[in-house]
């Protein structure tokens, strides 16, 4: 798995994996525009059903400005991802910058009412890259 998603992190059982890709197709460099997908993994490996109701995410572009952004669920969709099973997405970051980092959690809440942000693993948006 690490091959496909480089990055993760596990909080309460709940496993958030990274992969991202540089669209040098979507990018302008030429007007200050530099693209980003990114494809996301959350694995529920506890025993308890989980709800994901927002995300926090904080950017920083290669200058060192940041951006943090937050809103209900992803792509529109607030999963309820079983034991076991897993949730995928896929979003896009456009920034100013050829490079930054992008971090960040997600509020889950457990079928008890317990609610916990689980955390989005740090990873590099890197022009230069293929694959970070």
């Amino acid at each position: 798995m690490k091959e496909f998603f480089p990055h993760a992190a596990t909080t309460d059982g709940v496993t958030v994996r990274v992969a991202v890709s540089y669209l040098p197709e979507q990018s302008e460099p030429r007007r200050g525009r530099w693209f980003w997908a990114y494809h996301i993994r959350i694995e529920n490996e506890s025993a308890r059903a989980v709800q994901l109701l927002t995300r926090h995410w904080v950017i920083i572009d290669g200058r060192g400005a940041r951006h943090s952004v937050e809103g209900e669920g992803v792509v529109g969709e607030q999963p309820l991802i079983a034991p076991g099973a897993s949730f995928d997405y896929v979003s896009g970051c456009p920034l100013q910058t050829p490079s930054g980092v992008m971090q960040g959690s997600y509020r889950m809440i457990d079928e008890d009412g317990a609610c916990f942000d689980a955390a989005i693993p740090k990873f590099a948006l890197l022009a230069s890259a293929v694959e970070s």
